[in-house]
């Protein structure tokens, strides 16, 4: 088959023929009709994942139609059209007993743990558990949309942040993940403040629904890499905007400064959630406990969603009330991801790009 494999972090990604995987005992393999591109695949190139073994090759949100199936599966059958969460239960640990499969013990993670959905194929383990019927309505782009944009924002408001209507949220970066989670919030009945050093980005999130919008290279102080200004400032601007403070504040994007600029948002009991990623020298991020302690901030921090959760964005999404399509900036063939995937932290690309056609 052909995939886009690197044999070296940070060093040359090719498109080229690998072998063709086959099933585990209690896996499948899926022919990958798309497959989404995210930062976090980027972070594996540069080698910021210890679980990446090399050669390697990336890609974790995908949907497709099963091809073969272990002996051992039970629920599925080759001809299925499925998705899946980007962690994978084991369904045996204390962790996956208590329906919590996205921080299982023994986690699996295509494009992490085990070689990805950047190819022609993909095999998946623990079938039975962790992959997810799609509609027939929806395409295959769409489903590779949902990924860990619409997916993980979805677990971050809802299930985690318990937003409800009414409620004021600020988006800390507006890549994929956190247009998803500006029209998650509208979905909801949220006032959402879009923060961001990108005139597109902040253009685009007013199109979904965002009623304020925060230019975080406006804020006077150091800026961060992207131009984010330190969080005091951007965290008053926040505050002067929502009336002393948003009740739910996200880092979608993941630096130390936007984390800063995340909490500092808040109004006292609001609650931060972490989605963005922050990994090696960034893994350890100065906090201001002393506002946390003294206001009753809650912290969480968001990785992915279960696979029984995935009807309940399902149905948002049949119903109309999300269109994940409005978030779907480009499609390219697989041939293209290679230099796609090399180039993602230019921050070029607005809204979520997709492989669709694997060869």
């Amino acid at each position: 088959m052909y995939a886009v494999v690197y044999c070296t972090f940070r060093g040359p990604i090719e498109y080229t023929k690998v072998p063709d995987p086959g099933p585990s005992r209690t896996g499948v393999v899926i022919r990958v009709e798309a497959t989404g591109l995210c930062r976090s695949d980027w972070h594996g190139w540069m080698g910021h994942d210890p679980d990446i073994r090399l050669p390697h090759v990336p890609g974790h949100e995908l949907a497709g139609t099963i091809v073969a199936c272990g002996a051992d599966v039970k629920n599925w059958k080759s001809g299925a059209r499925v998705t899946l969460p980007f962690v994978c239960g084991c369904g045996c640990c204390p962790p996956c007993a208590a329906g919590n499969q996205h921080v299982c013990d023994h986690q699996f993670q295509p494009g992490f743990t085990a070689w990805g959905s950047f190819a022609e194929y993909v095999a998946i383990e623990y079938a039975d558990g962790n992959l997810v019927a799609l509609p027939d309505s929806m395409s295959a782009v769409t489903a590779a949309s949902l990924g860990c944009r619409f997916a993980t924002a979805f677990r971050a408001l809802v299930d985690l942040a318990r937003l409800t209507s009414g409620e004021w949220v600020a988006v800390h970066g507006c890549g994929g993940v956190g247009l998803s989670a500006i029209m998650i919030a509208v979905a909801a009945g949220a006032r959402v403040i879009a923060v961001d050093v990108r005139r597109t980005a902040l253009d685009l999130a007013r199109e979904l629904g965002a009623v304020a919008f925060l230019d975080g290279s406006a804020c006077a102080g150091a800026p961060d890499a992207r131009g984010f200004g330190d969080g005091e400032r951007v965290g008053d601007a926040v505050r002067d905007i929502s009336g002393g403070g948003v009740d739910v504040s996200i880092d979608a994007l993941g630096s130390p400064e936007t984390c800063m600029n995340s909490v500092l948002s808040l109004r006292k009991r609001g609650r931060h959630v972490q989605v963005g990623l922050l990994l090696a020298g960034q893994s350890r991020p100065a906090l201001p406990m002393d506002r946390v302690v003294a206001w009753e901030l809650q912290l969480f921090g968001s990785h992915g969603i279960q696979a029984h959760r995935y009807p309940a964005l399902l149905a948002l999404i049949e119903s109309g009330t999300l269109d994940p399509g409005r978030l779907i900036g480009d499609t390219i063939p697989l041939s293209d991801a290679p230099a796609a995937l090399a180039g993602m932290n230019r921050f070029e690309h607005h809204g979520i790009t997709v492989i669709d056609g694997m060869r």
